[in-house]
């Protein structure tokens, strides 16, 4: 039976191996020509995939066991990379720690999510990336090496695609946990967005809003503050007074609990809880992530090209992410306006209109999430990432013969 990644859109084409352990792991990385890693296969294109090496194999970590060690002095948790952030959040709070912020769903690896600038959202909060402290790495000899911050390599390394090697082990920065209420407002309109865009983006610790992009203007605003903070009015917008989902139909039961009733942090952060599959599954999704300083001209670009998206879209969502200094980071060097899209699956239509995205997008600065849809090649991602230059010399240092490699990555770094 062929396997796929977790929205159908993309068949694996290598052989999948399960690896028992680090050591077999690495008995298998240096055994093979070509080697990828997946984790919870919440990509949507070839990113992790082997299209061109019959030998290759894809390593799933999948039976590896989920660890959490807290060092309470250094205020840092080891945690194992194929674990995913709801079974790491779960462990923390028993132990009375949190981290500082999460992606939209809790069932993603902590390793991919990294290697892939994944996010959550927040003016004063960076990607996921910028809580690594450091990462255990298997090099394509089969050793492992390990990087920390401070080290030359590091901001090069975690933000890397998977193209340095397989990660093994992540170091997050942890807290003391706390609580955090959510509450949902509708009806927010363009003119009011327009008028205060920074102030609604700053008014949580958290933020999101939802958009057909039509003339209703933004449909939902999701506000997660924490519980020692007072909770924001949102002018011009209606308080929900009853549970929503972001997707029409969508069952509410799945969405973390709103309402404004305080709750640990790891129930209030994602929008899906740990315990239901996550959204629809059928769907695809884009990202772009453009400087703030353009944030309302990429809005008005979006709204004009609504009746494009229409046909094919399930919802977009805004998002903040704070500058960071990982090289491949889409927030890498400014604070960010993440514009999301949830579309249908339907690959033909959809890779119709990412063109007409990017042309409107990428000219803003705009740069795609690396694990979900785009049409940008390397010649139009590279005056976007001013390290992409240091990026390719360490990968020639670690991976001079490519073991990592795979089309993906060529077509994206060169």
């Amino acid at each position: 039976m062929a396997e796929t990644n977790w929205a159908g859109s993309h068949t694996y084409r290598a052989r999948i191996e399960r690896v028992r352990s680090v050591e077999h792991l690495q008995e298998v990385v240096a055994a093979a020509p070509r080697v990828r890693a997946l984790g919870s296969r919440h990509s949507f294109t070839d990113l992790t995939d082997i299209t061109d090496n019959d030998d290759g194999v894809l390593v799933s970590l999948v039976d590896l066991p989920t660890t959490v060690e807290v060092d309470t002095t250094a205020r840092t948790a080891r945690v194992t990379g194929r674990a995913a952030y709801g079974d790491v959040a779960t462990r923390l709070h028993a132990a009375g720690w949190a981290l500082g912020n999460l992606a939209s769903l809790p069932h993603i690896s902590v390793a991919g999510a990294v290697a892939t600038g994944t996010h959550g959202s927040g003016v004063e909060n960076g990607s996921l990336a910028t809580a690594v402290t450091s990462l255990d790495i298997v090099g394509p000899d089969g050793d492992v090496r390990t990087v920390s911050r401070g080290d030359a390599d590091f901001e090069g390394s975690v933000v890397s695609l998977g193209a340095l090697g397989v990660v093994t082990a992540v170091t997050l920065e942890v807290e003391p946990t706390y609580d955090v209420r959510q509450d949902v407002w509708t009806g927010l309109s363009w003119d009011d967005l327009a008028a205060g865009l920074d102030t609604v983006l700053a008014s949580a610790y958290s933020v999101s809003l939802f958009t057909h992009w039509g003339d209703a203007g933004i449909d939902q605003v999701w506000l997660k503050s924490r519980a020692d903070e007072a909770a924001a009015e949102l002018r011009g917008a209606l308080r929900a007074t009853t549970t929503m989902h972001m997707l029409e139909g969508g069952a509410t039961e799945s969405v973390t609990q709103q309402g404004g009733v305080p709750g640990p942090w790891l129930d209030r952060l994602p929008h899906f809880r740990m315990e239901f599959t996550p959204s629809r599954g059928a769907e695809l999704q884009s990202e772009y992530l453009v400087p703030r300083e353009h944030a309302l001209l990429a809005v008005e670009r979006l709204r004009a090209l609504g009746g494009r998206l229409a046909p094919v879209l399930q919802v977009g969502e805004l998002r903040t992410v704070a500058a960071d200094g990982h090289w491949l980071s889409s927030s890498y060097g400014h604070d960010a306006l993440g514009l999301h899209f949830t579309w249908l699956l339907d690959p033909e239509r959809v890779y119709a209109v990412l063109p007409v995205l990017e042309e409107a997008l990428l000219p803003l600065g705009a740069r795609p999430h690396w694990g979900k849809c785009f049409t940008a090649g390397v010649r139009e991602l590279e005056p976007l990432y001013p390290r992409l230059p240091d990026f390719r010399a360490l990968r020639e240092r670690v991976d001079p013969d490519r073991v990592f490699g795979n089309a993906f990555l060529d077509r994206v770094l060169g």
